[in-house]
């Protein structure tokens, strides 16, 4: 399922059955493979690689996600959501969403420590850890 956000598409997977509202906002990820492609989608030149996909609507220009993708099942091309590696749950941070008013204060916003191709966090967030 996706959304448009101002002038650019967002990513959302939705998470439960038909029916049930649940779906996980896609704000960023690591590159690992195409990235000359991603950075020629993003006019990009000499900018660093964790600024490719470091957002929501970043993210889906750098993969070429528009409106046409709606809907699409996330198991079969164009699209598909594979399991990665672990990651240990000490080593996952959690924090208010970023840039919204309602219910800003509930922890959804969930991330690896660390990460360079993650969006920066207002420092004023409070950081939880996953493992609470």
């Amino acid at each position: 399922m996706y959304f448009i956000y101002g002038m650019y598409w967002c990513f959302n997977a939705v998470t439960r059955a038909e029916g049930e509202p649940s779906a996980v906002l896609v704000r960023a990820l690591e590159p690992l493979a195409g990235i000359d492609l991603m950075r020629r989608r993003r006019g990009m030149r000499s900018h660093r690689d964790a600024d490719l996909t470091n957002g929501p609507g970043k993210l889906c220009q750098a993969l070429g996600v528009t409106g046409h993708h709606n809907r699409y099942p996330l198991d079969v091309p164009p699209l598909v959501i594979r399991a990665g590696s672990d990651v240990p749950r000490e080593a996952v941070i959690v924090t208010p969403r970023v840039g919204i008013s309602r219910s800003a204060e509930w922890p959804l916003r969930w991330f690896v420590a660390g990460s360079p191709f993650v969006s920066k966090t207002p420092s004023h967030f409070p950081r939880l850890p996953a493992d609470r």
